[in-house]
């Protein structure tokens, strides 16, 4: 007889062969075994609503049976050649009429990947060093991008202060920080630094999303410092509108950086730009100097390409992001309503695509500002919802277009018994 081992089992094997027995990515408690439309099932066959969706890549939900088709048409063609392809093309091209900043792309295979060579290319067009990031703001596992990231103590701006073990000290010296939505203090950087090559920001932080104006005027401060202005839209791409934060706040960054949804549940990742500025990727036409090497075994396989193809297929079809907002703004309500009766202090930080909520009466405006006032109450809101069959991160929450009404109600109830919950205490 086939033994099917438990979760608990499988925890134990992975305790035994993985870094604190996870991939490093989420709560290495749950072990996922299946995902269909809207929901997961871990190994024990427990049941629930999908608001991870895979940190993201999967807006279509779970198995979309058009990507699967797609897909399963392409595998016995080829799954990855290390050569171009026309399906690779293909979703160049589909990207490029997508995206106003990009003229061109180049494929990678994550998003990290896609953030560090956008920095690399950004001094590479400038010839200056110093990248201006934001404190909270996440770029990938570069050395850069984890500067500043989550410190846990506070240090004075622009001082970067790694995330990690095992970046050297030089690194901070190339990494100005400053608050995000705060123009005053990136003009006044600016002015005081004059080899600052590039800003890079996520045109929405994480979940907290930009006062306005705030990104025209990062844009207008590039403008007269000479300096680059990156878009990370490795969450936003896709996801925020069909052209991305670029069109939704219609402002238009010099390079940006696409991953999650653009590869259609598939590990593909893009950055894009002018073909000027993506010229550095061609030897033939900067020299040796000004060239930037980038290859990777699996980038713009043919297999994520054609998931990816089909995704934006999809979502380019008419009533898409208005039935996405729809679900984002019904699970927002349900949230505020179930809270409001309760008397509890909250917020809802993001967008109807991408939120969740902070257990505070003040504006959240950046990272130091976007906290619980009591940390505690979000713990016991989201286990009480995981254990109500309700999956999502304790700080964000992904709606999908999989999310159907019976999905809206089962949240509301999940809602209802969190809210509870934290009444008890």
């Amino acid at each position: 007889m086939l033994k099917i081992n438990t979760q608990s089992e499988w925890i134990d094997r992975a305790n035994a062969v993985l870094p604190a027995g996870g991939f490093g990515n989420f709560d290495p408690g749950i072990i996922i075994a299946r995902g269909e439309g809207s929901r997961v099932w871990d190994e024990d066959g427990n049941e629930y609503i999908d608001y991870l969706i895979g940190s993201g890549p999967m807006l279509l939900g779970h198995g979309h049976p058009e990507v699967m088709e797609a897909v399963l048409e392409q595998l016995p063609k080829g799954m990855t050649f290390f050569a171009n392809n026309s399906k690779g093309i293909e979703l160049a091209e589909a990207i490029i009429d997508a995206v106003p900043c990009c003229e061109q792309v180049r494929f990678v295979a994550s998003g990290g990947e896609a953030d560090m060579y956008a920095i690399r290319l950004a001094r590479a067009y400038t010839r200056r060093t110093k990248i201006l990031k934001f404190e909270g703001g996440y770029h990938g596992m570069s050395a850069e991008a984890q500067m500043s990231l989550a410190p846990s103590r506070q240090v004075n701006f622009p001082q970067a202060v790694p995330d990690s073990a095992g970046i050297p000290d030089s690194v901070a010296e190339q990494v100005l920080v400053a608050p995000f939505n705060d123009l005053e203090a990136v003009s006044a950087l600016l002015d005081e630094h004059d080899d600052v090559a590039a800003i890079m920001v996520e045109p929405l932080q994480r979940i907290v999303p930009p006062e306005p104006g705030y990104l025209q005027g990062l844009r207008d401060l590039c403008n007269k410092h000479q300096v680059l202005l990156i878009f990370d839209e490795i969450v936003t791409g896709f996801r925020l509108a069909y052209g991305g934060a670029q069109e939704k706040y219609g402002v238009t960054p010099d390079i940006c950086t696409l991953g999650k949804a653009t590869g259609g549940g598939f590990p593909l990742a893009a950055l894009g730009a002018s073909a000027e500025i993506m010229k550095h990727f061609n030897k033939a036409q900067v020299g040796e100097e000004g060239w930037l090497m980038q290859l990777g075994t699996l980038s713009g396989n043919p297999v994520a390409s054609v998931a990816g193809l089909k995704t934006l297929e999809i979502l380019r079809r008419d009533g898409t992001y208005d039935q996405l907002r729809a679900t984002g703004a019904a699970l927002q309500q349900i949230q505020v309503d179930a809270l409001t009766r309760a008397g509890i202090p909250h917020r809802v930080v993001g967008d109807e695509t991408l939120f969740d909520i902070y257990f505070t009466d003040a504006i959240c405006r950046d990272y130091r500002s976007a906290r619980h006032d009591d940390p505690q109450r979000n713990v016991i809101y989201n286990d009480t919802l995981r254990a109500q069959g309700i999956f999502k991160a304790p700080g964000k929450l992904y709606p999908s277009l999989a999310v159907t009404q019976a999905d809206l109600e089962q949240t509301r109830l999940a809602v209802n018994q969190a809210v509870r919950a934290i009444c008890a205490v």
